[in-house]
């Protein structure tokens, strides 16, 4: 999930005709992928934006190993209003459990439960306070695949800050909590990313993010990757990065974000 217009490192404004001869400025393509931090912007009102990729991870505990492909990890977002944005998700996810470097049969894949959601903006960025948007989402258990069906509906909700430290850097952050996977128990949830520009186009940043259960051990972990900016409407990215109090070991993801803009 990118973040905010430092990370690109540029702002970029253009103009197009409307249907009644209008005319509007775009603004920067400012997406949720690749990292965990979601931004507080929001997409621009009657633009369509699709954030699609892949994740590799690998899990070891002992002498377990589980190998998970999540693929066309599809969010479409829609700018409903000017401060309030529609958000649809859905991933298919395939696992390997492999024991003392031999494969099991019991793979399971199948659909994740469908992610629906919000996200409003609550303040924009002036001097030293962030830019702060407010964004939730339920997962339906129904829409889910056999082997990944929980019996109740997950909830979470965050609050997305976003700092300029200078023309090209800022950090983001996020701060929330998360009912999923039929735990009983909430967590909360944090992310801090750091992002650079490096030229107009290419950006890089870092984050640490993670959960804190109410009655369990703290996840907490780690990924860094870069974005490049094709044009205004097209960004690809890719991103590496591990566990630190998990069992994760690797991450890999690659993916990309297209805006179609209002016609």
């Amino acid at each position: 999930m990118t973040k905010h217009k430092l990370l690109l490192g540029l702002l970029i404004y253009g103009s197009f005709a409307w249907a009644q001869q209008e005319s509007t400025a775009v603004e920067p393509l400012i997406t949720d992928r690749p990292d965990a931090t979601e931004a507080p912007n929001l997409v621009q009102r009657g633009f369509l934006q699709i954030e699609t990729g892949t994740f590799y991870e690998e899990f070891e505990n002992g002498p377990v190993t589980q190998k998970a492909w999540t693929l066309n990890t599809m969010l479409l977002r829609y700018g409903l209003l000017d401060n309030l944005e529609l958000r649809l998700g859905w991933d298919f996810q395939e696992i390997r459990t492999e024991i003392a470097g031999t494969e099991l049969d019991n793979i399971q894949s199948g659909l994740q439960p469908l992610l629906v959601g919000a996200k409003i903006g609550i303040a924009d960025r002036n001097g030293f306070w962030p830019q702060i948007g407010l964004l939730g989402h339920v997962y339906l258990p129904l829409s889910a695949g056999q082997d990944f069906r929980p019996e109740t509906t997950g909830v979470d909700f965050r609050f997305s800050f976003d700092h300029s430290l200078s023309e090209r850097s800022g950090i983001a952050y996020n701060i929330g909590m998360q009912w999923r996977d039929d735990s009983p128990e909430a967590a909360y949830v944090y992310t801090l990313a750091y992002g650079y520009g490096l030229t107009e186009r290419l950006g890089l940043y870092a984050e640490i993010y993670g959960d804190l259960p109410e009655d369990s051990s703290p996840n907490h972990s780690w990924d860094a990757g870069l974005t490049y900016l094709v044009n205004p409407d097209l960004q690809l990215d890719a991103t590496i990065g591990s566990g630190i109090t998990t069992d994760q070991e690797l991450l890999l993801s690659a993916g990309f974000s297209y805006r179609i803009r209002k016609w």
